[in-house]
């Protein structure tokens, strides 16, 4: 691991960087770290938000309690011994129902042309990995999950289309993710889940957390309907 670096973000928060280039195994190093600052809080903290290769942490200047309390938080940060090796438990597994069928599947025909694979292959990788939650990011709840077989890598859409449908699931580039509102996008859409991925009436908001694991499940268009009538 290439040494760790902290920067301060304004006066509340303090960027903590792993270093260049992603990796599962450097991400799963960033979410145990995460995982020991939230179980011995130093006093004024407030969240801890991992992306891929950093981990910012958000803190309360006046509950720090000094004069200068970036310099009192990094030092705190630095008491925690960091992780020895980069093994982490999960926090939950996720199984999304995905309908891969027309309407639902916007491009689907076109990553299947990409791929030189049948859609029902394409189906059968997408289906067949578990997922690693990286982080969420880009709109509330939107998961960046790693470990998709790079068979089904293709780029994002040359003219994103102005609005995704909410629970539409996507590909870019060597990533697969899924929209959980309705909003501009991208990535390539085969297909679309009736799940509820952020709820501001649910607790917690996000069905989905960094650190999950995520398995697709496909389901008949019969199947989606019943579903969102469910929920």
């Amino acid at each position: 691991m290439k040494k760790v670096t902290f920067s301060p973000l304004g006066d509340h928060a303090i960027i903590i960087d792993f270093g260049d280039g992603t990796s599962l195994e450097k991400n799963h190093f960033i979410h145990k770290y995460r995982q020991m600052i939230e179980s011995s809080p130093f006093p004024g903290f407030i969240e801890a938000i991992p992306a891929y290769t950093t981990l910012t942490i958000f803190y309360n200047p006046t509950v720090v309690g000094t004069d200068f309390p970036y310099k009192t938080v990094k030092k705190r940060l630095q008491r925690f011994s960091f992780p020895a090796n980069t093994s982490t438990n999960y926090i939950k597994k996720v199984e999304i129902p995905v309908c891969y069928e027309e309407p639902f599947a916007l491009d689907l025909k076109i990553v299947s042309n990409h791929t030189q694979m049948p859609v029902e292959e394409v189906i059968k990788l997408h289906c067949d990995n578990i997922y690693h939650v990286h982080f969420l990011g880009f709109s509330p709840g939107f998961p960046f999950l790693g470990g998709m077989k790079k068979k089904l890598a293709i780029p994002r859409k040359s003219s994103p289309r102005l609005k995704v449908p909410r629970g539409s699931v996507g590909i870019a580039g060597d990533q697969t993710g899924v929209y959980p509102l309705a909003s501009p996008g991208g990535w390539q859409i085969i297909g679309r889940t009736p799940l509820k991925l952020f709820d501001v009436d649910s607790a917690p908001i996000t069905l989905i957390s960094p650190g999950d694991q995520v398995q697709f499940i496909p389901i008949s268009t019969e199947e989606f309907l019943s579903l969102e009538e469910e929920l």
